[in-house]
């Protein structure tokens, strides 16, 4: 969906309004579908509907962004263990064609082709955990954090060691080892999380306004 892939990178800033007519002519197509997908944003948590103003990128404070990183690096954690467990071969190749696509995306320094191949890479270690329910939270969860899981790698630095534990992921996947990807996970969100803070401290993150400010 090219609005969300809009939102993810920031094309539309958090806060903004959605105006329908413009976004209208600028995606090439009617009002009746463009507003079925705002809907389905508002779902995942990627728009809000507010009173009198209409569809607005959603903000998160800085707190709520605290809360749900530690969520979704439980999830993660979860999913790494149990596909290096159940994972079979023919996902562990997809998953390293996968990777050496992401690669070549990073020497690239293409980002948006990065974050999508990374992403897809997230979901394939999560469907090999073969647990429907820990699929259905995890995707749920995650779409909250799209747009500040693609932010996070603004930096080069911390884009750098990204890749590298991406690298670590794939060899204790090969592995089977279990309890290394679960911990290797987790503190690969951690570290989305110290990025995703530290942009927002430095502000170049608009932050949610606290309620009753």
């Amino acid at each position: 969906m090219r609005l969300r892939q809009r939102i993810v990178e920031g094309q539309i800033a958090p806060g903004a309004k959605l105006n329908e007519r413009e976004l209208s002519t600028q995606l090439q197509v009617s009002r009746t579908p463009l507003r079925e997908a705002i809907k389905m944003l508002a779902a995942e948590g990627l728009v809000a509907l507010l009173p009198n103003r209409g569809a607005v990128v959603a903000q998160l404070q800085l707190q709520d962004v605290v809360d749900t990183f530690e969520l979704i690096a439980g999830l993660e954690g979860l999913s790494g263990e149990l596909a290096a467990q159940r994972i079979t071969a023919a996902e562990l190749a997809e998953i390293r064609a996968l990777h050496f696509e992401m690669m070549a995306a990073y020497t690239r320094r293409d980002l948006s082709s990065y974050y999508r191949l990374n992403a897809r890479i997230h979901d394939c270690i999560n469907a090999a955990a073969r647990n429907p329910v820990l699929t259905r939270t995890y995707l749920t969860v995650n779409a909250r954090l799209q747009a500040l899981r693609f932010r996070s790698n603004f930096d080069e630095r911390k884009w750098q060691r990204a890749v590298e534990e991406h690298a670590a992921m794939l060899d204790h996947l090969a592995a089977r080892d279990a309890p290394a990807l679960r911990a290797l996970m987790v503190q690969h969100l951690q570290h989305k999380r110290d990025a995703v803070i530290d942009l927002m401290q430095r502000g170049e993150l608009p932050l949610a306004a606290k309620a009753g400010t």
